[in-house]
C-alpha cells in the first residue's frame, strides 16, 4: 500500500515526525548545503524537507503523485505545490537543477517511469537526491510511519533502478537508526541513536540516501544507425 498524503502530514506533526524529519535534514543539509537561485522540486511528500532550501532557492515546487492525494503543507511552510500523475509530470524538459524524490519512490506505481520523467525534467547538469526506505531496516516494517509503505529498497536496487532509468550514482548515504518509537526517551536520545547506529551497524539504518546526476551520453546511440534498403519487388 503507498503512503497517503494526509496521513505523512499527520505523521510529521507529531514529536515522532518532528525528530524524523530534522534527522533527514541534517543529512541532506551536508549533500545540498547552498542551492542558492537553483529550482528544486520535490516529489512524493517532500514539504517538511524543501524548507531547507526555500529561502535560497530561486523556486521550490512540491509535487504529490495522484494516488497518494493532494499536499498539505506543514504549519509556516507554505510554497508552490501540485498533484500530477507520477509518468506525467506537469512541466517542461530540462527545468529543474534538483529533484529530491522522498516517499516517492516506494510509492511509485511504476518506479522506472517515475525516474524517467525525472530525467526528462531536469537539467542537463542536474542532480537527483533519492530517499527510499532501505529493506534491511526497521523503518520499512512500521506502517505507523510513511517510511513502513510500498516497496523497499536496498541500495544497491536504488542504484540499478537509477541505471536504467539514465541517472549515474554519485554519492550514497544512510539515516534513521532511530527505533520508530513514539517513546519520547529515545526521541530526546535520537541524536546518539544516529551516531551510534553510522558507527556499529550502518546496514540496518531506516533510510537509504542516493545522489546522482543525468547520464546525457547514455540516450545517444555509440555508433551510427545503418539504414536499411527498402527493395521493392516488380509485380509486372
Amino acid at each position: 500500500m503507498a503512503a497517503d498524503a494526509h496521513a505523512a502530514a499527520d505523521f510529521y506533526g507529531t514529536a515522532r515526525g518532528a525528530v524524523t524529519a530534522r534527522l533527514l535534514r541534517e543529512r541532506l543539509s551536508t549533500l545540498w548545503p547552498d542551492l542558492s537561485g537553483e529550482s528544486v522540486l520535490g516529489i512524493g511528500y517532500a514539504a517538511p524537507y524543501l524548507r531547507l532550501w526555500r529561502e535560497q532557492a530561486r523556486r521550490c515546487v512540491a509535487l504529490t503523485p495522484a494516488q497518494m492525494g493532494a499536499t498539505r503543507w506543514p504549519a509556516g511552510a507554505a510554497g508552490l505545490s501540485c498533484t500530477a500523475e507520477e509518468d506525467a509530470l506537469p512541466f517542461p524538459d530540462l527545468v529543474f537543477d534538483r529533484v529530491l524524490l522522498i516517499h516517492g519512490l516506494e510509492a511509485a506505481e511504476n518506479a522506472r517511469r517515475l525516474l524517467r520523467e525525472v530525467w526528462r525534467v531536469l537539467k542537463d547538469d542536474g542532480t537527483l537526491l533519492v530517499v527510499a526506505p532501505n529493506r534491511s531496516g526497521m523503518w520499512a516494517y512500521w506502517e505507523s510511519t510513511p517510511f513502513g509503505h510500498g516497496q523497499p529498497y536496498s541500495a544497491g536496487q536504488v542504484g540499478r533502478l537509477l541505471a536504467g532509468a539514465m541517472f549515474r550514482v554519485e554519492r550514497r548515504d544512510l539515516a534513521l537508526w532511530m527505533p520508530p518509537t513514539r517513546r519520547r526517551l529515545i526521541l530526546r536520545a535520537a541524536p546518539l541513536c544516529e551516531r551510534f547506529g553510522r558507527r556499529v551497524m550502518p546496514g540496518l539504518a531506516g533510510v537509504t540516501i542516493t545522489e546522482a546526476v543525468k547520464d546525457v551520453y547514455a540516450a545517444m546511440p555509440i555508433e551510427p544507425v545503418p539504414r536499411r534498403r527498402l527493395v521493392l519487388a516488380d509485380s509486372a
